[in-house]
Protein backbone atom coordinates (compact mmCIF):
# COMPACT_ATOMS: atom_id res chain seq x y z
CA UNK A 1 0.00 0.00 0.00
CA UNK A 2 1.63 3.21 -1.04
CA UNK A 3 2.68 5.78 1.65
CA UNK A 4 0.39 8.62 2.03
CA UNK A 5 1.47 11.72 0.04
CA UNK A 6 2.86 14.38 2.32
CA UNK A 7 0.85 17.55 2.70
CA UNK A 8 2.42 20.07 0.29
CA UNK A 9 0.49 23.04 1.68
CA UNK A 10 3.02 25.92 2.31
CA UNK A 11 3.71 27.02 5.87
CA UNK A 12 1.94 30.26 6.67
CA UNK A 13 4.58 31.31 9.26
CA UNK A 14 6.96 33.35 7.12
CA UNK A 15 4.18 35.20 5.36
CA UNK A 16 2.70 36.28 8.71
CA UNK A 17 6.15 37.45 9.98
CA UNK A 18 6.74 39.66 6.91
CA UNK A 19 3.33 41.21 7.31
CA UNK A 20 3.97 42.02 10.97
CA UNK A 21 7.30 43.70 10.18
CA UNK A 22 5.69 45.83 7.52
CA UNK A 23 2.92 46.83 9.91
CA UNK A 24 5.46 47.80 12.60
CA UNK A 25 7.37 49.98 10.18
CA UNK A 26 4.17 51.68 9.17
CA UNK A 27 3.27 52.35 12.80
CA UNK A 28 6.78 53.75 13.47
CA UNK A 29 6.58 55.97 10.42
CA UNK A 30 3.17 57.21 11.49
CA UNK A 31 4.44 57.90 15.00
CA UNK A 32 7.34 59.94 13.65
CA UNK A 33 5.34 61.86 11.09
CA UNK A 34 2.19 62.34 13.15
CA UNK A 35 3.10 61.94 16.82
CA UNK A 36 0.32 61.83 19.36
CA UNK A 37 -0.02 64.39 22.19
CA UNK A 38 1.40 61.94 24.71
CA UNK A 39 4.44 61.29 22.56
CA UNK A 40 5.08 65.04 22.23
CA UNK A 41 4.88 65.52 26.01
CA UNK A 42 7.27 62.63 26.58
CA UNK A 43 9.69 64.07 24.06
CA UNK A 44 9.67 67.50 25.69
CA UNK A 45 10.26 65.98 29.12
CA UNK A 46 13.17 63.95 27.83
CA UNK A 47 14.72 67.05 26.22
CA UNK A 48 14.35 69.05 29.45
CA UNK A 49 15.89 66.20 31.44
CA UNK A 50 18.85 66.08 29.09
CA UNK A 51 19.41 69.85 29.31
CA UNK A 52 19.29 69.74 33.11
CA UNK A 53 21.79 66.89 33.15
CA UNK A 54 24.23 68.82 30.92
CA UNK A 55 23.89 71.97 33.06
CA UNK A 56 24.55 70.03 36.25
CA UNK A 57 27.64 68.46 34.76
CA UNK A 58 28.99 71.87 33.73
CA UNK A 59 28.22 73.33 37.17
CA UNK A 60 29.95 70.48 38.90
CA UNK A 61 32.94 70.96 36.63
CA UNK A 62 33.09 74.69 37.42
CA UNK A 63 32.63 74.21 41.17
CA UNK A 64 35.35 71.62 41.19
CA UNK A 65 37.99 73.91 39.63
CA UNK A 66 39.55 74.38 43.06
CA UNK A 67 38.77 70.90 44.31
CA UNK A 68 42.25 69.66 43.54
CA UNK A 69 44.08 72.86 44.51
CA UNK A 70 46.60 72.82 47.35
CA UNK A 71 45.81 74.58 50.61
CA UNK A 72 48.61 77.10 50.05
CA UNK A 73 47.14 77.99 46.65
CA UNK A 74 43.73 78.54 48.18
CA UNK A 75 45.27 80.75 50.86
CA UNK A 76 47.00 82.81 48.17
CA UNK A 77 43.73 83.19 46.26
CA UNK A 78 41.86 84.30 49.38
CA UNK A 79 44.66 86.72 50.29
CA UNK A 80 44.53 88.23 46.81
CA UNK A 81 40.78 88.67 47.05
CA UNK A 82 41.12 90.32 50.45
CA UNK A 83 43.77 92.74 49.17
CA UNK A 84 41.65 93.60 46.12
CA UNK A 85 38.58 94.15 48.30
CA UNK A 86 40.53 96.40 50.68
CA UNK A 87 41.96 98.40 47.78
CA UNK A 88 38.48 98.87 46.34
CA UNK A 89 37.17 99.97 49.75
CA UNK A 90 40.03 102.46 50.08
CA UNK A 91 39.27 103.86 46.63
CA UNK A 92 35.60 104.24 47.57
CA UNK A 93 36.50 106.04 50.80
CA UNK A 94 38.90 108.35 48.95
CA UNK A 95 36.32 109.20 46.30
CA UNK A 96 33.66 109.84 48.95
CA UNK A 97 36.06 112.17 50.75
CA UNK A 98 36.76 114.01 47.51
CA UNK A 99 33.03 114.34 46.86
CA UNK A 100 32.42 115.75 50.35
CA UNK A 101 35.28 118.21 49.92
CA UNK A 102 33.94 119.38 46.57
CA UNK A 103 30.47 119.81 48.03
CA UNK A 104 31.90 121.81 50.95
CA UNK A 105 33.96 123.97 48.59
CA UNK A 106 30.85 124.59 46.52
CA UNK A 107 28.89 125.64 49.62
CA UNK A 108 31.74 127.90 50.73
CA UNK A 109 31.98 129.50 47.30
CA UNK A 110 28.23 130.02 47.19
CA UNK A 111 28.22 131.63 50.64
CA UNK A 112 31.20 133.83 49.73
CA UNK A 113 29.53 134.88 46.49
CA UNK A 114 26.30 135.75 48.28
CA UNK A 115 28.20 137.75 50.89
CA UNK A 116 30.13 139.59 48.18
CA UNK A 117 26.96 140.38 46.27
CA UNK A 118 25.27 141.68 49.41
CA UNK A 119 28.29 143.82 50.27
CA UNK A 120 28.42 145.18 46.73
CA UNK A 121 24.75 146.14 46.92
CA UNK A 122 25.26 147.88 50.26
CA UNK A 123 28.28 149.79 49.00
CA UNK A 124 26.41 150.77 45.85
CA UNK A 125 23.63 152.24 47.97
CA UNK A 126 26.05 154.12 50.22
CA UNK A 127 27.90 155.44 47.17
CA UNK A 128 24.61 156.57 45.64
CA UNK A 129 25.10 154.51 42.49
CA UNK A 130 21.72 152.75 42.57
CA UNK A 131 18.18 153.71 43.59
CA UNK A 132 16.99 152.65 47.02
CA UNK A 133 13.71 152.09 48.81
CA UNK A 134 12.73 151.56 52.43
CA UNK A 135 11.26 153.17 55.54
CA UNK A 136 12.49 156.53 56.75
CA UNK A 137 11.54 160.18 57.16
CA UNK A 138 10.81 163.11 54.89
CA UNK A 139 12.06 166.48 56.15
CA UNK A 140 10.63 169.59 54.50
CA UNK A 141 12.40 172.89 55.23
CA UNK A 142 10.74 176.08 53.96
CA UNK A 143 12.72 179.29 54.11
CA UNK A 144 11.45 182.27 56.08
CA UNK A 145 12.64 185.84 55.83
CA UNK A 146 16.26 184.72 55.77
CA UNK A 147 17.93 182.10 53.58
CA UNK A 148 18.62 178.68 55.05
CA UNK A 149 22.05 178.59 56.60
CA UNK A 150 24.54 176.19 54.98
CA UNK A 151 25.92 175.12 58.36
CA UNK A 152 22.43 174.08 59.49
CA UNK A 153 22.08 171.93 56.36
CA UNK A 154 25.47 170.30 56.94
CA UNK A 155 24.61 169.66 60.60
CA UNK A 156 21.35 168.03 59.50
CA UNK A 157 23.17 165.71 57.09
CA UNK A 158 25.78 164.72 59.71
CA UNK A 159 23.20 164.07 62.42
CA UNK A 160 21.22 161.85 60.06
CA UNK A 161 24.34 159.90 59.09
CA UNK A 162 25.22 159.39 62.75
CA UNK A 163 21.67 158.12 63.37
CA UNK A 164 22.07 155.42 60.72
CA UNK A 165 20.80 157.03 57.53
CA UNK A 166 21.52 154.68 54.63
CA UNK A 167 20.43 156.81 51.69
CA UNK A 168 19.47 160.48 51.25
CA UNK A 169 18.36 162.77 48.46
CA UNK A 170 17.36 166.44 48.24
CA UNK A 171 14.39 167.61 46.17
CA UNK A 172 14.49 164.30 44.29
CA UNK A 173 17.45 165.62 42.28
CA UNK A 174 20.66 165.22 44.24
CA UNK A 175 21.87 162.07 45.97
CA UNK A 176 23.80 162.90 49.13
CA UNK A 177 27.00 160.91 49.75
CA UNK A 178 30.14 161.36 51.80
CA UNK A 179 31.70 163.59 49.14
CA UNK A 180 28.67 165.87 48.75
CA UNK A 181 29.36 169.59 48.89
CA UNK A 182 26.83 172.23 50.04
CA UNK A 183 27.29 175.95 49.41
CA UNK A 184 25.22 179.11 49.29
CA UNK A 185 24.06 180.38 45.94
CA UNK A 186 21.83 183.20 44.71
CA UNK A 187 18.24 182.08 45.15
CA UNK A 188 18.99 178.94 47.11
CA UNK A 189 21.63 176.27 47.77
CA UNK A 190 24.07 174.63 45.41
CA UNK A 191 24.58 170.98 46.27
CA UNK A 192 27.10 169.02 44.21
CA UNK A 193 26.84 171.61 41.48
CA UNK A 194 23.01 171.59 41.26
CA UNK A 195 21.07 174.71 42.26
CA UNK A 196 18.16 173.87 44.58
CA UNK A 197 15.51 176.25 45.88
CA UNK A 198 13.13 176.28 48.83
CA UNK A 199 11.32 174.29 49.98
CA UNK A 200 14.09 171.77 50.53
CA UNK A 201 12.72 168.24 50.77
CA UNK A 202 15.12 165.75 52.28
CA UNK A 203 14.21 162.06 51.90
CA UNK A 204 16.12 159.78 54.26
CA UNK A 205 16.01 155.96 54.49
CA UNK A 206 16.67 154.46 57.91
CA UNK A 207 14.91 153.70 61.18
CA UNK A 208 12.22 156.45 61.26
CA UNK A 209 12.01 157.00 65.02
CA UNK A 210 15.80 157.16 65.45
CA UNK A 211 16.23 159.57 62.55
CA UNK A 212 13.54 161.93 63.79
CA UNK A 213 15.00 161.83 67.30
CA UNK A 214 18.40 162.89 65.98
CA UNK A 215 16.90 166.03 64.43
CA UNK A 216 14.86 166.94 67.52
CA UNK A 217 17.75 167.31 69.96
CA UNK A 218 18.10 170.52 71.94
CA UNK A 219 19.95 173.01 69.74
CA UNK A 220 19.74 170.41 67.01
CA UNK A 221 19.02 170.95 63.28
CA UNK A 222 15.28 171.60 63.69
CA UNK A 223 15.94 174.22 66.36
CA UNK A 224 18.55 175.89 64.15
CA UNK A 225 16.18 176.11 61.17
CA UNK A 226 13.45 177.59 63.32
CA UNK A 227 15.82 180.15 64.83
CA UNK A 228 16.48 181.33 61.25
CA UNK A 229 12.73 181.79 60.68
CA UNK A 230 12.23 178.63 58.59
CA UNK A 231 9.46 176.11 59.12
CA UNK A 232 10.29 172.39 59.43
CA UNK A 233 8.02 169.38 58.94
CA UNK A 234 9.14 165.82 59.65
CA UNK A 235 7.00 162.90 58.48
CA UNK A 236 7.75 159.29 59.18
CA UNK A 237 7.23 157.11 56.11
CA UNK A 238 6.80 153.35 55.84
CA UNK A 239 8.29 153.40 52.35
CA UNK A 240 10.39 155.99 50.57
CA UNK A 241 11.75 155.74 47.05
CA UNK A 242 15.07 157.44 46.46
CA UNK A 243 15.59 157.66 42.72
CA UNK A 244 18.44 160.16 42.38
CA UNK A 245 21.76 158.47 41.61
CA UNK A 246 25.34 159.55 41.05
CA UNK A 247 27.61 158.64 38.19
CA UNK A 248 30.54 156.38 39.08
CA UNK A 249 33.83 158.20 39.42
CA UNK A 250 37.41 156.96 39.29
CA UNK A 251 39.79 157.93 42.04
CA UNK A 252 42.78 159.89 40.77
CA UNK A 253 45.11 159.33 43.70
CA UNK A 254 43.75 156.72 46.10
CA UNK A 255 44.42 153.09 45.22
CA UNK A 256 43.24 149.95 47.07
CA UNK A 257 45.93 148.19 49.10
Amino acid sequence: MPDPTPDQTPEPGPARSGTADEAGRQRLRAALLQPSRGQVVVGVLLAALGFAAITQVRTNTTDNNFAGARESDLVDVLSGLAVTSQRAQNDISRLEGTRRQLEQNKRDQTAALQAAQQQAEELSILAGLVPATGPGIRVTVTEGPRPVDVDSVLDTIEELRSAGAEAMQVNGQVRLVAQSAVESAPGGLRIDGTLLTSPYVLDVIGEPHTLQGALSLVDGPIAQFKDAGATVEVDQEKALDITAVRKPTTSQFAQPQ
